[in-house]
Order: C-alpha cells, then structure tokens, then sequence
C-alpha cells in the first residue's frame, strides 16, 4: 500500500523541545488565556489577541506527511493556516498524550513508551492501563489542565466514554472535567458546548490512527476517516463562537511497513540471547537485559540490524537529547539498550507480546520525518 512518503519523510527529526514541539503547545495557550506563570513559547498571542476560549482538537494519527494524503479526502485539512511542531520521542500515543497534557518532556513525566518495564518486572502497557501503578505517582508532574483550573478557567476534556479514569487519562488530563462523546459529532457537539463560556477545551479523536494501524495510511478505511475527520473539523470550524479558537495537532504520523520490514527477535536467536524482558514498540525497542549482557547484545544486534536501526545504550539515548533530562526514578523503565528503527524497519517480539502487535501495516515512534513531524492548524 502506497502511503505517498518521499525520501525526505525518513530523515531524523530531533524533538524540537522549547521552541516549537508538542510540550509547549499547552503551556502556550494557557499563556494566551492568562494563567500566570505560562509561558508562550509558540508566540501563539499574537495571531489569538483577544480570545478568551481556545479549543485543541487532537487528530490520532495525523502527522504533517499525511495532512497531504488526507486533504484529497477531507479538503479543510489543507486549506486552514498551519505550522509544523514536533512530538516528544518516542513518537507514540501514550508518550505525546502525557506531553501534551503535562507540557513537561518525556523524561520528567516518566511515560517514555507504548510499553515500559514496571519495578517488579512486570510491563505496563499505557493504552490498557488502569490504577496500578498509580498514574498520579508513574506520572508526577502536573496538568496544564490542573494548573489552568487553579487560576480560575473552565477545563474540559472531550473523549471517548470510556476513557474516563483510565490511567492514561489521569495522567495526562487530570483537573479537565470529563466529558464523554462516542463519536465524531458528539466530539464536536461536546466541544463546541464547552466553548460557548471562556475556558479551554480538550478534543481527542483516536480513528485515522486506528485505520491506518489496521489497513494501512491511505487505504479505502483510512481515506474515509480522513473524511470524518474533515466533517469533524468542519463542523467546529464553522460553529466557533465569538472570542474563540481551534486549534489541531497530533501525536505523531504513521508510514506502511512491507513484511519483508519486519524482524522477529523472537524468532532470531542472535537477537533473542541475554534479554530478559522487552518493552517499547515496534519501532523503538527497548531491551531489558541480563547482567553482564549488555555489550553482548548490542554487538549481536548492530551486527544483524546494520542500518535497519541505531542501537543505543540507554545512556546514549539519553545523552542524545531525545527525552530531555531523564531523573534517577525514571532511568529503569528505558531498556539497558534502545534500538530506534529506521527506514521501514519494524522489531517484532512475537513471545513476547500479542502477535497482533506484529501484524499491523502502519507504524509509528520512531525518529523519522514521517512519524516526527506533525501540523499545528490555528483558526479563530
């Protein structure tokens, strides 16, 4: 399946942390409503003087290279002013859901991962997560959505039913009221609802991912998302009141990988030697290791992977810049080793997690243009 990427889409993109990533998007709205303390790193102010009620709508899925593909199907998409931001890394759902909310990097807030190792050996997925650990204690650093309801506004989260509680959802939108929509026209009916007094608004809408997980970026499901998603942001566009915003983003982009992309570590034994656990995704792994293994394991792997995949020790990713500052209490949840997929390479870990995970079409978390990169769209 053909999901349009050019060569440029799998350079590496560096998490633009500060000037213009997914953390500051939050911090800078909340500048712009006048919650003391925020900062607007984006200069949003400028271009919103005057509002008093902001909207950000959070399309799953839809990185800057798939606006393009999506906008033969969903024309608003292309035609609203835009900007292009960068997610945290990894580049997956749970990791940018907590940056967003937090406005902190992925090493301070601690969800650096689909899936992480917990202490006691057991691996967290984030998606399936419920109170153990205790999100308020896994993640520890406050909500925009919480600071910004102590100054006064009017908070609230528009998702799915049930979403509410999870711990995903406590750890990155505590102190937002909760608001259930099962569907693209409840989103914007709930929405647009809590726009009419001055406030800040959160929209999630998970579907465009969904479609292109299961067949694939531009295939005939995902095209028909990408038209609800414009029915989506057509109908908020034209019912913003006066003295609001809308704002859309993403978490990340996705691209198709072929089966010859895909690499079973299970499968392998030069790969599967000395690891006693694994965690991460697809495109970023992490390794979790035997003592005395590790400089084992990554020459097996550099030596089976070559230019599939950089494969990092954990301090090496860290130094790199990729989380930000990771504190002690964080570091044990990145694998001893870090291996970050590159071109249309995936690590499979069948015996290690659900098969299905392995039988995607399109991915996502790693480094790349395509996954990295993701629009900001801003009408008022």
């Amino acid at each position: 399946m053909n999901d349009q990427l050019l060569p440029a889409a799998f350079t590496p993109v560096r998490p633009a942390y500060g000037s213009a990533s997914l953390a500051d998007l939050m911090p800078s709205v909340s500048a712009v409503l006048g919650v003391p303390g925020a900062t607007d790193v984006l200069g949003l102010g400028a271009q919103l003087d005057g509002v008093d009620r902001i909207a950000v709508l959070l399309v799953d899925g839809l990185g800057t290279y798939q606006i393009p593909v999506a906008a033969a199907h969903a024309p608003i998409l292309g035609e609203l002013p835009a900007r292009t931001l960068t997610a945290g890394f990894p580049s997956t759902t749970p990791v940018s859901l907590v940056t967003l909310g937090t406005g902190a990097l992925p090493g301070a807030h601690g969800v650096l991962g689909f899936t992480l190792r917990k202490p006691d050996g057991g691996i967290l997925n984030h998606i399936r997560w419920g109170d153990d650990p205790d999100p308020a204690k896994w993640q520890p650093q406050p909500t925009r959505f919480e600071t910004a309801a102590a100054a006064g506004l009017r908070v609230t989260q528009v998702t799915r039913p049930e979403f509410e509680g999870t711990g995903l959802t406590v750890a990155a939108n505590r102190g937002a009221a909760f608001s259930g929509a099962a569907d693209p026209l409840s989103l914007s009916t709930r929405m647009l609802e809590a726009l009419s007094r001055p406030g800040l608004v959160y929209g999630y809408h998970p579907d465009l991912d969904h479609h292109g997980h299961g067949t694939g970026v531009d295939s005939l499901d995902w095209q028909e998302a990408a038209r609800e998603v414009g029915r989506l942001v057509t109908r908020l566009v034209e019912g913003l009141p006066a003295g609001a915003a809308l704002l859309v983003t993403a978490d990340h982009g996705q691209l198709n990988v072929p089966t010859e992309g895909r690499i079973d570590l299970g499968r392998d034994p030069a790969l599967a030697a000395g690891i006693v656990a694994v965690a991460g995704e697809p495109r970023v792994r992490y390794l979790y290791v035997q003592d005395g293994a590790r400089d084992d394991v990554i020459a097996a792997w550099r030596g089976v992977l070559g230019d599939a995949a950089w494969v990092l020790t954990r301090e090496e990713a860290i130094a790199g810049g990729w989380y930000g500052p990771v504190p002690p209490e964080h570091l044990s949840r990145l694998g001893d080793v870090v291996v970050v997929c590159q071109g249309r390479t995936v690590i499979v870990a069948s015996g290690w997690e659900p098969p299905a995970v392995g039988q995607l079409i399109a991915y996502h978390g790693s480094v790349t243009a395509a996954e990295m990169t993701i629009p900001l769209l801003v009408v008022r």
